[in-house]
């Protein structure tokens, strides 16, 4: 049994186990195990969804089990019961626990308390099921990931953690362009730097998408930090994905985005909606990655 709380939590081998898996299944759809036949999995949600939620239902009724949605006011975190206790007692019904959090800590506390499997489906550090569909849709559409420079621009956020983790363990070099104080933070780029990871982090967007074969940006103010929206749209404006910038990679990079995207923002409709852009290939592959880690999960 492993907790999946961050990419990292998976060695090398394993991660490409799911990925070999995930691109079996979805060539071959009646190949998919029933492993979770008769089983269920605790989705908890903390914060509203489309696609962790869709995805992650649809994994889990593909491998034969039975999701059960569970919205924050019937959690209560910490209010109407202890993380632990909530935990432990979906524990004793589920096969697995996912949860999507405001507070990484929450996801810890939820793995300490059970013996079941606790899947971090986002927090405020992390996003690894993403980087999981992330790492699908590049090896799909590029083969191999070893050496490929993958730009991401704009906030240093979770998602932008998750895929520093995700680089390190693939051989791909990740470079983050953020604003002055938006940068990802010293530690995870530590971490990922002491795992084997090529993650640099810069300030000039332009410069950093040179020879990129990938450019993928989020927005600029996640759930959460709305009271921000007016700093932070003033702070990134230099970092739109845009056809100027697409053409300064001097490749025809992919681009790539977790969605929702805020049209106008972070990125155009020129390039979400062009020949490049890989973010619908992205959003489907959440569940067929989803789909291939739950059984290396359970070890099955």
């Amino acid at each position: 049994m492993t907790d999946f709380l961050e990419v990292d939590d998976l060695s090398p081998a394993a991660l490409n186990r799911v990925l070999d898996r995930a691109a079996a299944w979805k060539a071959a759809p009646e190949r998919v195990e029933q492993v979770l036949a008769g089983k269920g999995v605790a989705l908890l949600f903390e914060k509203p969804s489309a696609r962790t939620r869709s995805s992650t239902e649809m994994a889990v009724v593909g491998l034969g089990g039975h999701p059960i949605y569970i919205r924050p006011e019937e959690v209560g975190f910490d209010v109407r019961e202890s993380v632990e206790d909530i935990a432990r007692t979906l524990g004793s019904y589920c096969s697995v626990l996912t949860a999507r959090v405001f507070d990484h800590q929450t996801l810890y506390r939820m793995a300490d308390a059970v013996a079941v499997p606790v899947v971090n489906l986002l927090s405020d550090r992390a996003h690894p099921c993403q980087a999981v569909a992330d790492l699908l849709t590049l090896r799909e559409r590029l083969g191999s990931l070893d050496g490929r420079r993958l730009v991401f621009v704009g906030d240093g956020n979770n998602v932008a953690a998750s895929l520093a983790f995700a680089a390190a363990l693939t051989g791909m070099e990740l470079v983050v362009a953020s604003p002055p104080g938006y940068e990802l933070d010293d530690d995870v780029v530590d971490r990922a730097r002491n795992a084997g990871g090529a993650v640099d982090v810069v300030n000039d967007a332009f410069d950093a998408v040179k020879n990129a074969d990938a450019v993928y940006t989020d927005v600029w103010t996640s759930m959460g930090d709305e009271d921000q929206a007016d700093v932070r749209r003033a702070a990134f404006a230099a970092y739109q994905v845009n056809a100027a910038l697409m053409a300064a990679t001097g490749n025809d990079a992919l681009f790539l985005h977790c969605l929702p995207a805020h049209r106008g923002e972070e990125v155009t409709s020129e390039v979400l909606d062009g020949p490049t852009s890989v973010v619908w290939q992205q959003a489907e592959n959440r569940m067929h990655a989803a789909r291939a880690l739950l059984p290396e999960l359970l070890e099955m």
